[in-house]
């Protein structure tokens, strides 16, 4: 890469993604997660209910409590953030440091207790931008940083999905996938595929993986096996892992944004 270019690069991840001067206080973590959860009205009340639920479950369950006892550390670093449409993130719990059981539960019971919302609107990128520079300057220093989106459609709204993902794997930052396929494709808000959609548009980085939801009955154990394989950090036989993106997508990454303005125009 040329010096030039290498240095406009520099600056437009700094100004979109700051990273912080790790200090000698920062509390070390195996892994650094944010789990950016879908909370657009695409997904009825009962969908959302099970989903909440699902991570509720996962926080409580031996298996994910056993793979965070796994690392080097013993402990991770967790958020969970709601998002909609181009306006609306809700970080719901912190960042929290995970290190037994009892953080686990106690974690799960924030959940639990939090309303849950539901908004207008579906912007993938808009919630990666908002979550991103959470990373920089929270008192922690994991060897891994994750971001986990959960969604039941493609970007429609805000800035393109590929302006925020791309700055931030080239910083480092693993994008992982929980596309919900469980709806008959319709209208702007979902689309056939949305498992492609999301391997080539959305997720990105070392080691980056989607587990593809068809039933809404599994919702919870797909979930769980999903927080396991990213804070273990070891392959599962029902997730598809992605090494590199594809050269050339196979599916249009505005096709949210297109079928919306179509939509419109009707």
């Amino acid at each position: 890469m040329r010096r030039g270019t290498f240095r406009l690069l520099a600056a437009f991840l700094a100004a979109i993604f700051p990273v912080s001067i790790l200090s000698a206080a920062d509390m070390p973590v195996d892994l650094e997660l944010i789990l950016a959860v879908d909370v657009s009205r695409s997904m009825d009340m009962d969908e959302q209910a099970l989903q909440r639920n699902g991570y509720v479950a996962a926080f409580r369950h031996k298996d994910v409590i056993d793979a965070i006892a796994s690392g080097p550390h013993g402990r991770i670093a967790v958020s969970y953030v709601e998002w909609a449409g181009p306006a609306y993130q809700r970080p719901l719990v912190a960042w929290t440091i995970i290190d037994g059981a009892a953080a686990a539960n106690k974690f799960a019971d924030q959940l639990a207790a939090a309303p849950i919302s539901r908004e207008h609107g579906t912007s993938i990128a808009n919630g990666l931008l908002f979550v991103g520079p959470s990373f920089a300057g929270n008192g922690i220093r994991g060897d891994r940083q994750v971001i986990d989106v959960s969604g039941d459609g493609p970007n429609n709204m805000g800035v393109p999905v590929t302006v925020a993902r791309d700055p931030l794997i080239a910083a480092g930052v693993t994008i992982n996938g929980l596309p919900i396929m469980i709806k008959r494709p319709g209208g702007f808000a979902s689309i056939e595929n949305l498992d492609i959609y999301y391997e080539d548009c959305v997720i990105g980085g070392t080691g980056a993986f989607l587990v593809p939801v068809t039933d809404i009955q599994k919702l919870a154990t797909a979930i769980r096996r999903k927080l396991v394989l990213e804070i273990a950090s070891r392959p599962l036989r029902i997730v598809k892992v992605v090494e590199t993106q594809q050269a050339r997508p196979r599916i249009d990454c505005m096709i949210g944004e297109r079928l919306r303005e179509q939509w419109m125009r009707e």
